[in-house]
C-alpha cells in the first residue's frame, strides 16, 4: 500500500515536472518569436505620405 501511494507521488510529480519544463519552454518560443516579429515590422518601410501612391506595378 505504502509503495503504490509513493509510486503514485513520484509519478505526480514527474508529470508536474514535465508540464512546467513544456511550459516554459513554449512561452521562451514565444517570446523568441514575437522578438522576431517586431524585428520584421521595424524593417517594413513608413507608409507613403498623403497623396502618394504605392506603385504595385513595379
Amino acid at each position: 500500500m505504502m509503495d503504490s501511494i509513493a509510486s503514485a507521488a513520484m509519478s505526480m510529480s514527474a508529470a508536474q515536472f514535465s508540464v512546467q519544463y513544456s511550459t516554459a519552454l513554449e512561452r521562451k518560443a514565444m517570446d523568441t518569436m514575437e522578438m522576431a516579429a517586431q524585428e520584421l515590422l521595424n524593417m517594413l518601410p513608413d507608409a507613403p505620405a498623403k497623396g502618394q501612391y504605392i506603385d504595385t506595378y513595379a
